[in-house]
């Protein structure tokens, strides 16, 4: 009698565990359903083709124009260990203040910027609206479930920003090109979206139509809504799942009849800032890449007194940071670019705007620095 109550208290033990072991299947399942999707899609046919014509390709993959690391690593340092146990404060210690963008004049000689958080802005240019590298889900990663999380709400939902003319993608990292962003904006605008090469292939598998799709290599432009839009290079390299390298990095100029703007992407700092400046410059205002640096990937992300000296190569006018703020992907303070940034500014006489998430910038009347980052660290 005892042992077959052991048996049947044995039996009903596994079923129990077994329907926890499919639970958990289950649910690990559900959260990876979007993954393969988010990887995106696969070079093949015409676009492979041209990719394979490209300077910049050789060798079975993209590179820059120098020979530069773009590995992680920094001999004798625990990068997991700092990662988990490190002192730094990578995280506001109050919420980030944010901002409904205020509305424009209506004067298409104005120029506008408005920055809603990383490196997703809005430049506003002789009437026209170019949105750089959108960014709203919860987290950067092909997974919702898992990945680095927002660390401040998007200031305005998707279905809410204007009428854009162009989207802009600098490469196919997670927190500048994402797949759900990239689905509502096929769904709720009609502007053509300006890539690097081979990223085209991404947005393929993500139902934008091949006629909204253009996809550019260094220094070739294309013109929409009056602007000539001009790819550029960076330092940098690309990848979604195993492979790296396999589509193009790059920076952009937006240039209308009057004004120009220039975004870096994200970039090490490299020669070809004074190159850039020297062909498509002066800007009347830069979006620099100022976080998310590390001395062991120093050739990757520019250190923020690396951004100013590449504001000033590429003769900027007014900067406007980007790359910090919003989602934790390096080892520094949170708030220690922007104070950097802003003692190299202050130094080096650059005129510098630091706007909360969701703040509309005029270039040719910025706000004063005020500092409202101190307030929340």
């Amino acid at each position: 009698m005892g042992g077959r109550a052991q048996r049947t208290r044995r039996g009903r033990g596994g079923g129990v565990a077994g329907v926890l072991g499919l639970a958990a299947l289950a649910a690990l399942a559900w959260a990876a359903r979007d993954v393969p999707a988010a990887l995106g899609g696969r070079l093949a046919g015409a676009r492979a083709e041209r990719v394979r014509r490209s300077p910049q390709f050789h060798d079975g993959a993209f590179h820059n124009p120098a020979d530069v690391r773009t590995t992680i690593a920094d001999p004798g340092r625990n990068l997991v260990w700092e990662l988990l146990f490190g002192q730094q404060r990578r995280r506001p210690a109050r919420p980030v203040p944010l901002r409904r963008p205020s509305p424009g004049s209506g004067d298409e000689r104005e120029l506008a910027v408005v920055w809603y958080g990383h490196a997703s802005a809005l430049v506003e240019i002789e009437g026209r609206r170019v949105l750089v590298d959108p960014v709203w889900s919860d987290r950067c990663s092909p997974s919702q479930v898992v990945g680095p999380r927002r660390l401040h709400a998007p200031p305005v939902r998707l279905d809410e920003l204007p009428p854009v003319d162009a989207v802009l993608i600098s490469h196919d990292h997670y927190d500048h090109l994402d797949m759900a962003t990239v689905r509502r904006l096929r769904d709720t605008q009609s502007a053509p979206f300006l890539v690097p090469l081979g990223i085209g292939a991404h947005l393929d598998r993500w139902g934008v139509p091949a006629d909204r799709i253009v996809e550019l290599d260094w220094a070739e432009s294309h013109r929409v809504a009056g602007l000539t839009i001009t790819a550029t290079a960076a330092q940098h390299f690309s990848g979604r799942g195993l492979r790296r390298d396999g589509t193009l990095w790059g920076s952009w100029v937006v240039a209308g009849a009057h004004r120009r703007v220039f975004y870096t992407g994200d970039s090490g700092y490299f020669p070809g800032y004074a190159e850039i400046g020297e062909r498509y410059g002066p800007f009347d205002v830069t979006l620099t890449q100022i976080g998310a640096y590390d001395r062991a990937w120093p050739n990757i992300h520019m250190f923020p007194e690396e951004a100013v000296a590449a504001h000033l190569d590429v003769r900027g006018g007014l900067l406007v940071p980007v790359h910090w703020c919003t989602f934790n992907l390096a080892l520094h303070d949170w708030a220690e670019p922007v104070n950097r940034l802003w003692r190299e500014a202050k130094a080096r006489g650059v005129r510098l705007a630091v706007p909360r998430p969701g703040e509309r910038v005029t270039v040719d009347a910025p706000p004063p620095v005020d500092a409202w980052w101190d307030h929340i660290s």
